[in-house]
């Protein structure tokens, strides 16, 4: 197992509340509100070529999933967007992955939060393939959750927000003791949903079908690769997939900022071969977030 560095003991910077401080100065009391009641919402972003993909639109949600959680953020986007940069530039990244956080502070401390102040913080680090490359390129292994994704009636189910990847870190770990990378959630209908951190795809007779995210997570990447699939003319159906079809599809494949577009190998009892879709609109992807290294390439 490789060795684990931690990320309180690292060097660099890390934006907090409008300046850059020590990254391991990057600290908070432990009576935090957000530590006891997930009252934070957080973006997963990656830069290529120095450039953060979509930045301003996941600004833009980070804004938003706050305002679902009953806070305003005191930066605007466009100071953001500008810090989210400035973090990037300082620690001398070219690819990164990184991560805006807002959160309630220490202020109060029991369910009401009103008078905690809200806090942001940034911060960015190189970060390569969410899973490892070997088995990228040939299909991850998925099992299948135990837990659902809430219904949108008890949770801000379409939000970014901390307390609702809880469940997605215990799915992760029991997909890793049983040998596979991920994890397959259903909906709290029973219908499929989504990985716990990634979008699912699946392939029959030269068609993309995906859930319809009305309880979970429209991903910036989800919508990004449908949009590449019907620039090639493939035809991309949005619709309830029930677990029982899985094994009717021939390919499948995941798509997130950390997940980029990875092909699944197999679901559980269903079985899967990456093939030409997959390889396409990975290529096209990876080609629209590294215009550069493309055009060096050419």
């Amino acid at each position: 197992m490789a060795e684990v560095v931690p990320y309180d003991d690292r060097d660099g910077v890390i934006w907090l509340d409008g300046k850059l401080v020590p990254w391991r100065e990057a600290n908070f009391h432990f009576l935090t509100h957000a530590l006891h009641y997930a009252s934070a919402v957080f973006e997963g972003e990656r830069a290529y070529d120095g450039a953060i993909f979509k930045l301003t639109e996941h600004t833009e949600r980070l804004v938003a999933g706050a305002r679902t959680m009953d806070f305003e953020i005191p930066f605007t986007v466009e100071q953001i967007d500008a810090a989210c940069n400035e973090v990037v530039r300082a620690n001398n990244l070219t690819n990164a992955y990184i991560r805006p956080l807002a959160w309630r502070g220490s202020e109060q401390m029991g369910v009401s939060a009103q008078q905690t102040r809200i806090h942001l913080g940034i911060a960015a680090w190189d970060w390569g393939s969410y899973f490892p490359m070997e088995q990228r390129l040939k299909g991850i292994r998925v099992t299948m959750a135990q837990y659902r994704r809430p219904d949108p009636a008890t949770a801000p189910a379409k939000t970014k927000a901390a307390g609702l990847y809880m469940i997605c870190t215990l799915e992760k770990h029991r997909a890793e003791r049983a040998g596979c990378a991920d994890a397959l959630m259903l909906d709290y209908r029973g219908r499929v949903a989504e990985c716990t951190g990634a979008n699912v795809f699946l392939v029959k007779d030269g068609v993309i079908h995906t859930p319809v995210p009305d309880c979970f997570l429209d991903g910036i990447t989800r919508r990004t690769v449908i949009g590449l699939a019907k620039a090639r003319g493939i035809e991309v159906v949005e619709r309830v997939i029930m677990p029982e079809e899985l094994g009717s599809f021939e390919k499948c494949f995941l798509t997130g900022t950390a997940a980029e577009v990875t092909p699944v190998s197999e679901i559980g009892e269903a079985r899967y071969t990456p093939g030409r879709i997959c390889q396409t609109l990975l290529n096209d992807y990876m080609a629209l977030v590294q215009p550069k290294s493309k055009a060096a390439a050419e």
